[in-house]
């Protein structure tokens, strides 16, 4: 029985390294860009890294990545100046563009429909409007070089806060333990993929005592609540424009009016904030949009977007 058990735990050990060696072989996870904050309190990725994102559980989709020395996913630098005319785009994941080769990203489609135009990708995922706000006001001598800002806004996401701060659930996976277990391939493949899903919450439902279900709400109850939310959101709005200011002949937000709550857009409009739906544009499309296994963009979304963008600059000229 003793020599069973030994057996078991050497068999064990070689099939896990052999599983290591496989993902690492055939890159079946993603690697992981450092996060750090500036001198700023601007919270980006470490310039000057290189690396694959791999998403799906058979490597659906596999694009390479370019941290620049500004700090964002770009296959150029940012050195914006008055004799040049550029575009900004500030946005979270969808404007990262980790699930596209940073060599055919939005901007690189952009400027491939407009001449003499360079575009600089500001993408980070988790940001939100505080975020982006926050970027812009602490480099604000580099942004006023820009001509134009298109700024991504989702308006259930990007407003939960009237001010700007670090968020630690975000910076704590560069804390050592984080860092450390990243190091083995296989239990990032693992989680990846959502094996360890059931595992974690079972664990986590011996840790926490159980909570009983909140009573389900009416449709008025329901209704009344979305109303208070939706009134922070735009207090919120309101706190961080008043904060940080808004250039409305250079900024302009990109959003889809579809997930958009209509008083919102009204309120847009009426104070005279600029913005691109592209919501009617994805959605007649006869082609997929999204990525299969996420709401990403796929690389026909992201033309999309780039000539909507690209026709928006041309009018504005």
């Amino acid at each position: 029985m003793k020599k069973l058990f030994i057996k078991f735990i050497i068999y064990g050990i070689l099939i896990l390294l052999a599983l290591e060696l496989l993902v690492r072989i055939f890159h079946l996870t993603k690697d992981y860009p450092t996060r750090y904050v500036d001198e700023y309190g601007v919270e980006k990725w470490l310039p000057n890294q290189e690396g694959f994102s791999v998403t799906g559980n058979r490597r659906q989709n596999f694009s390479a990545y370019h941290i620049n020395e500004f700090g964002y996913n770009s296959y150029r630098e940012f050195k914006p100046s008055e004799d040049k005319v550029e575009i900004a785009l500030v946005g979270d994941s969808f404007i990262e563009g980790f699930h596209q080769h940073y060599y055919n990203s939005i901007g690189k489609k952009i400027e491939n429909q407009l001449s003499d135009v360079e575009v600089y990708e500001y993408g980070y995922a988790g940001y939100d409007f505080a975020d982006q706000l926050h970027l812009i006001n602490k480099y604000k001598k580099h942004f006023d070089l820009i001509d134009h800002v298109v700024i991504g806004l989702k308006f259930e996401n990007d407003l939960n806060r009237g001010a700007y701060k670090l968020l630690d659930e975000r910076m704590k996976l560069e804390t050592p333990l984080y860092k450390n277990l990243r190091k083995f391939k296989l239990l990032v493949y693992l989680q990846t993929i959502g094996v360890l899903d059931a595992p974690k919450e079972f664990i986590s439902n011996i840790l926490t005592k159980k909570v009983d279900k909140a009573p389900e709400l009416s449709e008025s109850e329901e209704a009344e609540l979305q109303k208070i939310r939706y009134a922070k959101y735009i207090k919120n709005f309101e706190s961080l424009i008043t904060f940080y200011g808004f250039d409305k002949k250079r900024f302009l937000f990109l959003l889809d009016s579809k997930n958009t709550p209509n008083f919102f857009l009204d309120y847009l409009r009426i104070n005279h904030f600029k913005y691109i739906d592209f919501s009617n544009t994805l959605e007649k499309s006869k082609r997929p949009t999204n990525l299969i296994y996420d709401m990403h963009w796929n690389n026909h979304g992201r033309n999309l977007i780039a000539n909507l963008i690209s026709n928006y600059i041309l009018n504005e000229e």
